[in-house]
């Protein structure tokens, strides 16, 4: 005879895990093809593009995509990679957390067996899942060298640029299951309806309430941009470019410019041309031969309205302080409130700064002439500086944490009788 824990197992078996699993990779695959045809991908040659939007798929679990070029013996080529298309990976992260949390709500308590056995049944799914992913992600084909000197050298000489992609499964395997993991393990701690194991109750109230607060911060930036990038395409031009960028990288962009509001500094490096379209400031910093200080005080060279970042910021750090500080209950101390801000956004901040950053180059050089760059190379490089970037996210979080918690005193408390 089944018993009232048996039958909750039940719940949540193998058929749930896969509608779990498949649900997570088809709205990743849907987001990753649209906005690689809104980039113009359905263009490149050799049919190229189902795999390229596995590829898409593959890095934005944190698998591994290596890059690889045959120019022949009178040819250089040289191409590289590191990125994560964000849009893709919040979307996917956020459809199978509920996926994961489906089965588990209005319940208080579950054992560690129980939450364990529900996470591997979707683990196995998911590492086949990538397994095939991995598989479909590589492709070769050809490259044309244009119609100016080097076109017609490579012509001469008989050379066929070749430039290709193949996934590398085993770090595929690896990172994506460590990403699911890490989601799995949020979507438990941010989710108010989420049972834990009894002896992790006790911590329910100190991070449950600090992960939420990060997670509507976060969200509340892509929100936001996702409106500031709707009525761009609408009222400037480039629509598809645009659209692009939304579903690729937008979070890339509004993380990168929260981190910079809060005072955080990236280096970076733009030159030749890239596919998909940047903030003009920003292109304005990066593009040179020389590496670049990204902060307010270089972007506010450019344009002024920089500093509203720092505005935005206020805002939406203050707003999440002031959830958390709602979450928590009432006999929470200010000072402590604000000790728990500074870290969680500090490690919010240290996040961005492991997933935002670019590292992207090609080149292609015919018997010298190109020197791996010109019209057929280019260069995107982004990198911060952590250590600043996590030292003003604890300043903040110290006075957004204090000034939340005075707000949300006469905020009732869900569970607390009034006095």
């Amino acid at each position: 005879m089944r018993t009232p824990s048996d039958q909750a197992v039940a719940r949540h078996g193998w058929p749930q895990a896969l509608v779990a699993v498949l649900a997570g990779l088809l709205a990743m695959v849907i987001v990753a093809v649209l906005g690689l045809w809104a980039a113009g991908a359905t263009g490149l040659p050799d049919g190229a593009f189902p795999r390229v939007a596995a590829a898409t798929v593959v890095t934005a679990v944190g698998g591994t995509v290596e890059m690889s070029g045959d120019a022949g013996g009178l040819a250089e080529s040289a191409a590289g990679l590191a990125v994560i298309p964000l849009s893709v990976t919040l979307v996917g992260a956020l459809v199978i957390a509920a996926g994961f949390l489906r089965p588990l709500r209005h319940r208080a308590v579950a054992g560690v067996r129980e939450l364990a056995g529900w996470a591997a049944r979707i683990a196995g799914l998911w590492l086949l899942a990538l397994l095939g992913l991995a598989l479909a992600a590589r492709q070769t084909f050809t490259v044309s060298l244009g119609d100016d000197t080097l076109g017609e050298l490579g012509e001469l000489f008989g050379v066929t640029p070749r430039v290709g992609f193949r996934a590398d499964v085993p770090l595929t395997l690896f990172f994506g299951l460590l990403w699911l993991a890490g989601v799995l393990i949020l979507a438990l701690l941010v989710s108010r309806r989420a049972p834990l194991p009894p002896r992790l109750l006790r911590f329910q109230e100190a991070v449950r309430p600090a992960a939420y607060a990060m997670v509507v911060l976060l969200l509340a930036c892509v929100a936001l941009g996702a409106v500031i990038g709707l009525v761009v395409a609408a009222t400037r031009g480039h629509a598809a470019e645009t659209l692009a960028v939304i579903l690729l990288g937008l979070p890339n962009v509004v993380w990168l410019a929260l981190t910079i509001g809060l005072g955080a500094t990236w280096d970076g490096r733009v030159d030749g041309p890239f596919g998909l379209p940047m903030p003009r400031v920003l292109d304005e910093v990066l593009r040179g031969s020389d590496t670049a200080a990204l902060n307010l005080s270089t972007l506010a060279e450019h344009d002024s309205r920089v500093w509203w970042l720092v505005v935005v910021d206020a805002v939406l750090v203050l707003a999440a302080a002031f959830v958390m500080a709602a979450r928590s209950p009432r006999r929470m101390r200010a000072w402590q409130h604000a000790v728990r801000m500074a870290v969680a956004l500090a490690l919010t901040v240290l996040m961005i700064c492991l997933v935002a950053q670019v590292s992207a180059h090609y080149g292609l050089s015919v018997l010298g002439i190109g020197d791996l760059g010109g019209d057929l190379g280019g260069e995107l490089v982004l990198k911060p500086r952590t250590w600043g970037a996590l030292g003003f996210a604890l300043l903040w979080g110290l006075m957004a944490g204090f000034l939340g918690a005075l707000l949300a005193r006469p905020v009732h408390r869900r569970g607390e009788v009034p006095r």
